[in-house]
């Protein structure tokens, strides 16, 4: 395949003792600087959301439906996207696509930001979903272009990925500050003027990289992918709130049937989007599961854990994010010390060791209850995230290692579409599975207290707290008292099926990854 280089990247010569010496060593930093910058904020943008949900869903008179894609939609449109967009950026440079992603995002950041409508916002989400999809895949090959020393390669990775995971710690107190002065957009609009720094201090000091020349994007790849993904999630949603009609389940159908199009579509072509031949590695297929199942339940119990505090334990966003502060110094702990932990027992032992504690801070979820249970929840949420990141942060090495050295930016691709997929299945799955579990538990005492009020609060927990007001102040307690036991209860069952995919993941991962 010929290629053709159109501005050199940045230079990176060393002296014997590795340190750099290159006149342009400051620009090259600052490139970084900008490129860990992008990561921050797409992981900030994501926790952000999650307390400005209650605030934003009552303005905007939200269902319980809608309150799930306005959080899903985004994580699911990125993953579908970010094959593609890693495909456009190999061809037209990833600087440019960085660059137009980084414009795209912040005006759909600030059109989200005065969104009149759940429908309107769940749009607006799509999009950012998109001009996110083109920002991950460029940020991570532009690290590439700008240092090609393996070192100092591998630090620099570390750097992005510290900010990505200090997006997510600072993000719940980060929102919680602006929701206690501001109104739910302006979680919205922190994006803009970071975008716009993105563009000017991006287009002087960031290097393009190669471009393929004679490769085309394959269109019909990408609209197969989003056919596969799309109508699975839609049914599983609506079976989960009840609705096992045919209709659900022949949505299902044609979504299976895309993907087994899809794969077949990526066997014949010169070029696919996925290279199907990397499942043929039994390490690369456990660390893939590894950090799609990761993604999946702490996308779930993590939604579910913010929504608890504010609406059981009556925490403002700011008292939410205060106390959600220690489960993410906690990640980043856990990001910082995975690597010295595998040094000593090994990277499959430490990647089980971790997935082990993570699922005993779900026990601890399951203990959780509506008239206490903060202390417990707080220290659920700190085991679990330092948990979780022992293997997350192992286990791109154990897919690069599982790869011969070419197929290094598809596993990347892949790797971050397992992730992304990962927080979108488990907001709608689980998120689904917890609607299903607290409308269950409150139809008892709908059906003993009927009308509007009993009716509507099988809605959501929210809608229950706000539709309380219309009653007298003792048959509303009873309500908000009733909503929160089966908003716990959901709670509870989503943690103990989170505990067992996690035990599952450990068994397996200890024994095809206890020889590394």
């Amino acid at each position: 395949m010929t290629t053709s280089t159109q501005t050199q990247s940045i230079p990176t010569g060393s002296d014997r003792r590795g340190t750099v010496t290159d006149p342009s060593a400051r620009r090259r930093w600052t490139a970084l600087a900008v490129l860990a910058l992008t990561a921050l904020l797409l992981s900030l943008d994501v926790s952000v959301l999650y307390l400005a949900l209650p605030e934003l869903s009552a303005d905007l008179g939200a269902s319980t439906t809608q309150q799930l894609w306005m959080l899903d939609i985004y994580s699911f449109v990125l993953a579908g996207f970010l094959v593609t967009m890693g495909a456009v950026g190999d061809r037209i440079g990833r600087k440019r696509l960085l660059l137009a992603g980084a414009v795209a995002f912040g005006v759909a950041s600030a059109a989200a930001a005065y969104a009149s409508s759940p429908g309107q916002l769940i749009l607006w989400r799509a999009v950012l979903g998109i001009a996110g999809a083109t920002l991950m895949p460029s940020t991570m090959g532009l690290i590439r272009t700008i240092v090609t020393d393996e070192k100092q390669m591998m630090a620099a990775i570390g750097v992005w990925y510290s900010c990505f995971m200090g997006g997510m710690a600072v993000g719940p107190l980060v929102g919680g500050l602006l929701l206690q002065h501001f109104w739910w957009g302006s979680a919205f609009l922190l994006g803009v003027p970071f975008m716009v720094l993105l563009v000017v201090v991006g287009h002087r000091v960031l290097p393009e990289s190669e471009r393929r020349v004679g490769t085309r994007v394959d269109v019909a790849s990408s609209v197969l992918s989003l056919a596969t993904i799309l109508p699975v999630i839609h049914g599983s949603k609506e079976i989960a709130r009840g609705d096992g009609s045919p209709a659900a389940l022949l949505t299902m159908a044609v979504g299976v049937v895309m993907g087994l199009v899809f794969v077949r579509r990526q066997r014949r072509i010169p070029d696919p989007l996925v290279d199907l031949t990397l499942f043929r590695s039994r390490g690369f297929v456990v660390a893939l599961a590894v950090m799609l199942v990761g993604g999946v339940v702490m996308a779930g119990v993590s939604f579910l854990s913010s929504q608890w505090l504010q609406l059981v334990a009556g925490l403002d966003p700011l008292g939410a994010g205060l106390w959600m502060l220690p489960a993410n110094v906690a990640l980043l702990v856990g990001s910082a010390s995975s690597a010295r932990i595998a040094a000593r027992l090994g990277t499959g032992r430490t990647m089980a060791t971790g997935l082990l504690v993570c699922a005993a801070g779900l026990v601890l979820y399951t203990q959780v209850g509506p008239a206490q249970g903060l202390g417990l929840l707080v220290l659920g949420m700190c085991l679990t995230s330092f948990g979780i990141m022992l293997p997350s942060t192992l286990t791109m090495g154990v897919m690069m290692q599982s790869a011969p050295p070419e197929r290094a930016g598809s596993v990347a691709s892949m790797s971050e579409t397992s992730g992304e997929l990962g927080i979108a299945v488990g907001i709608a799955g689980l998120g689904s599975l917890a609607t299903f579990v607290y409308r269950d538990q409150l139809a008892p005492y709908a059906a003993a207290h009927p009308g509007g009020p009993a009716a509507a609060a099988l809605d959501s927990l929210s809608v229950a707290v706000r539709a309380a007001t219309s009653l007298p102040a003792a048959a509303g307690h009873d309500l908000v008292a009733a909503a929160q036991g089966a908003f716990s209860t959901s709670l509870a069952v989503v943690a103990g099926v989170g505990a067992a995919l996690l035990v599952g993941c450990a068994v397996v991962a200890g024994r095809v990854l206890r020889a590394r």
